[in-house]
């Protein structure tokens, strides 16, 4: 038994493009990136913890005006029972100084 298939006469089949002949909402792009991009800032949570090195802020500032390098800050930190890597250290003079 042979089946017989419908073929919908709204559907071009010659390769034309479809989005003139859909009866559906157009997908605008612009406007899904920027509703999407609204809902991120909305949901996006500041993941700010304070820095160990903020209670040392005015002594590594007035040492590092003096030419410490962050080698020496962070030995100088090590001396104060507060474990950073150096990278840390410059990290932070690049924000704070």
């Amino acid at each position: 038994m042979k089946k017989t298939v419908n073929v919908d006469q709204s559907v071009p089949t010659d390769g034309t493009d479809m989005s003139d002949v859909t009866n559906g909402p157009v997908f605008d792009v612009e406007a899904e990136a920027a509703a999407l991009k609204a809902h991120t800032k909305v949901i996006r949570k500041k993941r700010y913890q304070p820095s160990q090195l903020d209670r040392y802020r005015g002594e590594l500032l007035q040492l590092h005006q003096a030419g410490v390098t962050a080698a020496e800050l962070q030995r100088w930190l090590r001396a104060k029972k507060v474990k950073v890597v150096w990278s840390t250290v410059r990290r932070w003079l690049q924000k704070n100084a």
